[in-house]
């Protein structure tokens, strides 16, 4: 037991020894102001963790977008978000430079919008005046005390902070992006003109990339547009057309619509799409067009025998396009409008009636062209009421990714309806602007109105 001894008084030496270290280690911990001083640098590094991802984010929300509009609107409502702000605008400089041609306002609800009816939208006086002249960020804690304030019109809400930053685009100021009254009522801070100057920058290629895109879109439209008919005169019918370019700013189309009136007083339309959305697809489309409207001269031939024909014309070509169409041909026939027509893989045509009921001639669609030429196509008629309206289409109207061809279908009839009583070129407009589909396909359209039977027609 003697041999016990030592172990224990080395044990109660080891402890009595390490006293005086645990006393200096604590003597060496921080003191509580430091711990938070520790605590407020971890937060604050953690916020500006959270709104470096908040603004990258936002950066690829914004320049993700391509139309225009929808580019500014998406740039107020980020830097809304960024700092927590419950109003926001941008205003768009004149040509010249000197005012505001134009003004998107965000934030605001129903009723501060019904109490500002009326009130005509800022041009850059006061302090928007001072940021147009002085293009530097702008922080005003109290709008009403700046000595360039020129207050608000009546009915305007209250607001007393505000945050300014110009937006450039390729070196040239674009337009300023206003942000006034924090949610939390604080007023902005540098850390805010930071974030919302980063994100400056980041809008001003955004709005040039919109502005490409629109430019390309627009040359595209008008080369297309180029490329189609002006319809004739082809009176006692009366006739409208509409075409809608695709969204994509490359996708030139293929689609096409003609009418022509033939010497035995009948009256052709033809409505295309040629596969593809490309230079080389619109200028098929218009090779094709060229030569369906030489063939509809022979006013002995049916439409089945035109489009055959064309087919084969097509097969002779070194790298023939494949494409969908439809022939018809409105006629007289005794007392009455016939109309007589063929499809190559062509959506069918809609007959409006003149009490507006509307229904679809479904019949034998055929192959599309370039496919094959020894197959015989059908040839479809129909008994065709005066004052009737014959709607071709491509399926650019009708057509939308994930969901079923007869919902679309079922749209533009209801809508052609809608429309029966007034002009055909109304009537081909609404059903543009209105169409079910996505608008990712170029889409065309034309109508034709079947007039009384009466002085040619009836000879």
């Amino acid at each position: 037991m003697a041999e016990d001894r030592p172990d224990r008084q080395g044990d109660g030496s080891r402890e009595r020894d390490s006293g005086p270290q645990e006393v200096m280690s604590l003597l060496d911990l921080p003191l509580s102001s430091d711990l938070d001083r520790i605590s407020e640098h971890l937060r604050a590094l953690a916020r500006a963790q959270r709104t470096l991802q908040e603004l990258l984010q936002a950066v690829v929300d914004i320049t993700g977008e391509l139309e225009l509009p929808m580019v500014l609107r998406r740039i107020v409502h980020t830097a809304m978000d960024l700092v927590g702000a419950r109003y926001g605008a941008m205003g768009v400089l004149d040509e010249e430079g000197r005012f505001l041609a134009e003004f998107i306002p965000l934030g605001l609800s129903a009723e501060e919008l019904a109490d500002l009816h009326g009130v005509e939208l800022p041009r850059g006086r006061g302090l928007l005046g001072h940021l147009i002249h002085h293009p530097e960020p702008l922080r005003v804690d109290d709008i009403a005390r700046h000595p360039e304030s020129a207050g608000f019109p009546p009915g305007h809400p209250p607001m007393r902070t505000l945050l300014g930053v110009a937006i450039s685009v390729r070196g040239r100021i674009y337009g300023n992006l206003y942000l006034s009254e924090r949610a939390d009522g604080q007023p902005f801070d540098r850390q805010h003109e930071a974030v919302v100057r980063a994100l400056a920058g980041t809008a001003g290629v955004a709005i040039e990339n919109a502005r490409l895109y629109e430019r390309v879109r627009n040359n595209s439209e008008q080369f297309q547009r180029l490329l189609l008919p002006r319809l004739p005169d082809l009176t006692p019918f009366s006739a409208g057309a509409a075409y809608r370019p695709a969204t994509s700013p490359a996708a030139v189309g293929g689609d096409w619509y003609d009418a022509m009136l033939l010497p035995d007083g009948s009256c052709v339309a033809v409505i295309g799409d040629v596969v593809g959305h490309d230079l080389r697809a619109a200028a098929d489309m218009a090779q094709i067009r060229n030569m369906l409207r030489a063939l509809s001269y022979d006013a002995n031939a049916t439409p089945s025998s035109r489009l055959a024909r064309l087919d084969r014309i097509m097969h002779a070509l070194e790298e023939a396009p494949v494409a969908t169409a439809l022939l018809a041909r409105l006629e007289p026939v005794g007392s009455a409008w016939e109309l007589h027509w063929s499809s190559a893989g062509h959506p069918p045509p809609l007959l409006v009636l003149p009490d507006g009921r509307a229904r679809y001639l479904d019949a034998e669609p055929g192959l599309p062209l370039g496919v094959l030429t020894d197959l015989p196509r059908p040839d479809h008629r129909q008994a065709v009421p005066v004052g009737s309206t014959v709607l071709l289409y491509t399926d650019g109207l009708v057509e939308v990714p994930g969901q079923s061809l007869d919902q679309g279908l079922a749209a533009l009839a209801a809508v052609a309806s809608r429309h029966a009583d007034g002009s055909l070129e109304e009537l081909c407009k609404a059903v543009s602007d209105h169409h079910p589909s996505d608008g990712h396909d170029d889409m065309a359209v034309i109508a034709l109105r079947t007039p009384p039977l009466t002085g040619y027609a009836c000879s």
